[in-house]
């Protein structure tokens, strides 16, 4: 291998693919990042794959002959991002040798890489027909979701997200068991080819990994191209095309959770705030909350046309803020974790925001009021105790 590419370039891609490089290998050769260089296409591509996110990217490289090594990617990335940024990198590594001379305007250096050969094919599945997704709106889907899936590992299934797709749109959906977040989007497919997983009226869902999608929604939001991107799904892997960058993780085993059948089909009490003052006035309250329990309690006065936002922290203080509303429906007091409220006001984008309920024990959801998508953020109360 023998080439010269930009300092620039390299330090970026290093940096994108080094997001799927293992953190705790269970081989030595999953700790690097695999580099191949070709001649005829005049690229240099660079993988990471922890056998279960995979990304790979590709730079133009002024390449004089091709070959391919897997150098340890945290001490390489680290040594490229360090050169100096205006001064083009050089690469060579005889055939048949495990050791990569890199020279820069700053100075040269030499590192022991193990054997391409060594490094875990990436699963590059692609027969069929693709899904073609327009990427900002897959984003936003990410964005509204991705905050409530399940960090706890023993609910594998629940540490996802839910991709589903039928012939209204893209659905995504995720849960802890404590609030879901479910955002529609009509228009986020570009084209379904007649031999697609969602052709003619037949429903597609998968469940992937949330950190998978974190590193997806990472990469789409960071491409300056309206490209569509492509989506392929077979055995267990999803694949997706976007650019020169490949994004590729397993899927979640089971059946995702009916969530729909938890949002209740109306309700008999719903306050309309302005989402920024319930933003502030929440985030004031959570100072207090933070120091107990992070529980705030909402009341509602129809008459007054205020909601009172309030937090007690025991030994410490207490606090509480009013809010004007517009109130349908008899006064209630609620309580909720004010972790999970913010997360979901934040994940809106709406200026007005609307709290439905129907009693101080079953589940409330949150929505925007008059924006286009279609969201839905279902919390669980608190259970308040009354001795």
């Amino acid at each position: 291998m023998k080439l010269v590419c930009s300092q620039a370039e390299l330090s970026a891609s290093l940096q994108l693919v080094s997001r799927a490089v293992a953190t705790r290998p269970t081989h030595p050769v999953l700790a690097n990042v695999l580099l191949t260089a070709d001649a005829g296409t005049g690229r240099l591509s660079l993988t990471g794959f922890d056998l279960s996110l995979g990304i790979q990217t590709s730079l133009p490289a002024a390449v004089e002959t091709s070959g391919a090594i897997t150098l340890p990617a945290k001490m390489f990335g680290e040594i490229v991002a360090r050169l100096a940024t205006d001064s083009p990198i050089s690469l060579s590594c005889p055939e048949g040798e495990e050791q990569l001379e890199l020279t820069n305007l700053s100075g040269s250096y030499r590192m022991r890489g193990m054997p391409a050969d060594d490094y875990p094919d990436l699963p590059l599945a692609q027969s069929g027909t693709p899904i073609r997704f327009h990427a900002e709106a897959l984003v936003k889907g990410l964005r509204a979701t991705l905050f409530a899936s399940s960090p706890d590992e023993s609910k594998q299934l629940l540490t996802g997200v839910h991709l589903r797709l039928d012939g209204e749109g893209l659905e995504c959906a995720a849960t802890d068991g404590h609030r879901l977040a479910v955002q529609r989007l009509p228009h986020a497919v570009e084209a379904v080819g007649p031999d697609a997983p969602a052709a003619e009226g037949e429903d597609f869902a998968v469940t992937v990994p949330a950190r998978s999608l974190r590193e997806l929604e990472r990469i789409l939001s960071g491409r300056g191209s309206q490209e569509p991107l492509s989506l392929f799904c077979e055995r267990g892997q999803v694949v997706v095309l976007s650019a020169d960058q490949v994004l590729t993780s397993r899927s979640l085993d089971g059946t995702y959770p009916n969530y729909r059948q938890l949002i209740p089909p109306s309700f008999q009490r719903s306050l309309v705030l302005d989402r920024r003052a319930f933003i502030a006035a929440l985030e004031r309250v959570a100072v207090l909350a933070d120091q107990h329990n992070n529980v705030v309690k909402i009341s509602s006065d129809p008459a007054a046309g205020t909601v009172t936002i309030r937090a007690d922290a025991q030994d410490v203080g207490s606090g509480s803020e009013s809010l004007a509303a517009t109130i349908e429906g008899e006064a209630i007091e609620i309580a909720f974790n004010v972790r999970y409220l913010l997360d979901g006001l934040k994940a809106m984008g709406s200026d007005q925001v609307v709290l439905q309920c129907n009693a101080a024990t079953t589940p409330a959801v949150l929505a925007p009021v008059g924006a286009d998508e279609v969201f839905t953020y279902l919390v669980m109360p608190v259970q308040i105790r009354t001795s």
